[in-house]
């Protein structure tokens, strides 16, 4: 049986740069690699990344372009990144953000569709105002890659309520 533990923290993104690759139509990480492909993760994991991986978003309407979805994989890097960006990526600007983090436990490889789905509906059913925040509909939420030894995280952009 699976641990249906999931911990929750806040933490804070520093302001800087995403490199990413957009698609057309995908809205998960399976449409995407089928219209994109699978190696824009190796060439994300070979840009001189602040994090210690790429990362997965799904953007706010304002950061979508024309014809393009709102998921889409990157790489965060340095505000002043200035190395070239390869072929087909665009650089987006992302502002110091904090994020309540959900955080489920580790699982075994093959459940991880499971881990997701019960992660999701954490988020779903999580009243941020109960910690003095509201969701933040102006940054994108970022999902890491589902590993088995740490657990699925999906991060969700928050800004603190207003007294």
């Amino acid at each position: 049986m699976m641990n249906k533990d999931i911990s929750v923290s806040v933490i804070m993104k520093p302001a800087r740069k995403v490199i990413i690759k957009r698609a057309e139509k995908a809205t998960d990480y399976f449409d995407y690699c089928v219209e994109v492909g699978c190696s824009v993760w190796q060439t994300l994991k070979r840009i001189d990344s602040i994090s210690p991986e790429p990362v997965c978003l799904r953007l706010p309407k304002s950061l979508i372009s024309p014809g393009t979805s709102a998921y889409v994989h990157g790489a965060e890097v340095a505000p002043d990144f200035s190395a070239d960006i390869p072929d087909g990526y665009d650089a987006i600007r992302l502002p110091a953000c904090e994020y309540l983090m959900f955080q489920g436990s580790p699982f075994i490889e093959d459940e991880f569709e499971s881990v997701i789905e019960q992660v999701a509906d954490a988020i779903s059913s999580f009243d941020p105002s109960s910690i003095g925040y509201q969701w933040d509909e102006d940054n994108p939420r970022i999902l890491l890659e589902p590993i088995g030894s740490r657990g699925f995280i999906e991060m969700v952009p928050i800004k603190r309520l207003s007294t």
